[in-house]
């Protein structure tokens, strides 16, 4: 069974937040300690792109509007493989061994595809669920919970 052991380092993030912890208590009394926090103002699509929609006609002569870039999307992931890359030069410095990451589906699979392998082998779990706005001890909470239950 796996437990949050002592010096484990829990990253919580979405797309536009990051809470780093580290768990000064035990794995019986988890005491998760801010080791630092990452933020970024993410504008909706409709503000950050700055033109219409791409118009085309068919051979008939009728008009369609082409779907532009989720702005917000890719300004999301940017952040977090900026948090990916982030992990990895903390891992190498020694900041860490093991890591445990929280993040929703769709931020959790962005992270998955820009982490280094050496942080995904430090990797001890991850828990697909959005905890950033979650106080320390309620993450802490939920990471005990979700690491004996796996």
């Amino acid at each position: 069974m796996k437990k949050l052991a002592r010096h484990t380092r829990v990253l919580v993030t979405d797309g536009a937040r990051a809470i780093v912890l580290r768990n000064e208590g035990d794995a019986a009394h988890p005491d998760l300690k801010t080791v630092r926090a990452y933020a970024q103002e993410n504008l909706p699509s409709h503000e950050i792109g700055s033109h219409k929609p791409f118009r085309t006609n068919d051979s008939q002569g009728h008009r369609s509007a082409i779907e532009d870039k989720d702005w917000h999307r890719i300004a999301e992931d940017k952040f977090v493989s900026g948090i990916a890359a982030a992990m990895d030069h903390d891992l190498k410095a020694g900041d860490y061994k093991t890591l445990i990451v929280v993040a929703p589906p769709i931020a959790l699979g962005e992270y998955r595809k820009a982490v280094s392998p050496a942080v995904a082998k430090a990797t001890l779990f991850e828990l697909d669920k959005d905890l950033t706005k979650h106080a320390s001890a309620d993450i802490a909470k939920h990471v005990v919970k979700a690491l004996e239950e796996g």
